[in-house]
């Protein structure tokens, strides 16, 4: 008998519409923020990972992609990507890039550099990304966030695309920062 689906299970439509809309204007990069906020508060308040249990648009289009369409090679991942050392040697240095983003978008908002329209893909390949901002009402400073961002936001998801392809569908989950935040505020809680 199948498993009768919920709303939930479609939220695979709201990251992979996400990536689309960043693509084409900047600016809707600031939704991602929804997907650090919302784990952090439910973790915070209920005291579980619900979050990253049932509602990670991300963790769905992996699960999608990998299991479903075969992409995987349902592996297992390595030992030491489960390590804790790993897990929170890559939260600080996930940390410290964010962090980074958030400086270079403090310069741009108080006027001591220009805004830079790339996105740095894994920290590293600068991505020409022009067309997808032409000025607006807002600053700069907003749309060098936004370029930041999605940086960030996507470089996330192809390290879980490659994972994916790698190991088990949604192996990015095992390491992934935001699981990691919600898995220590959990222990601190209960």
């Amino acid at each position: 008998m199948k498993k009768k689906k919920k709303w939930y299970d479609y939220l695979w439509l709201v990251s992979l519409t996400y990536l689309i809309l960043g693509f084409f204007n900047i600016l809707f990069a600031w939704l991602g923020l929804l997907c650090f906020f919302i784990p952090l508060i439910i973790a915070i308040v209920k005291g579980n990972k619900a979050y990253c249990n049932k509602y990670c648009g991300r963790g769905q289009l992996f699960s999608l992609i990998g299991g479903s369409f075969g992409l995987s090679r349902k592996k297992d991942i390595p030992k030491w990507m489960k390590s804790k050392y790993f897990r929170y040697g890559f939260l600080i240095f996930f940390f410290a890039m964010f962090f980074l983003m958030l400086w270079n978008t403090w310069l741009v908002f108080a006027g001591t550099k220009d805004l830079k329209t790339v996105v740095t893909l894994l920290w590293t390949f600068k991505l020409p990304w022009h067309w997808a901002y032409h000025g607006t009402l807002f600053s700069d400073g907003a749309a060098q966030f936004a370029f930041g961002f999605y940086s960030v936001m996507l470089t996330s998801t192809v390290l879980g695309f490659l994972t994916m392809l790698l190991f088990k569908p949604r192996s990015w989950c095992v390491y992934c920062p935001m699981g990691t935040m919600t898995q220590l505020i959990c222990k601190v809680k209960n």
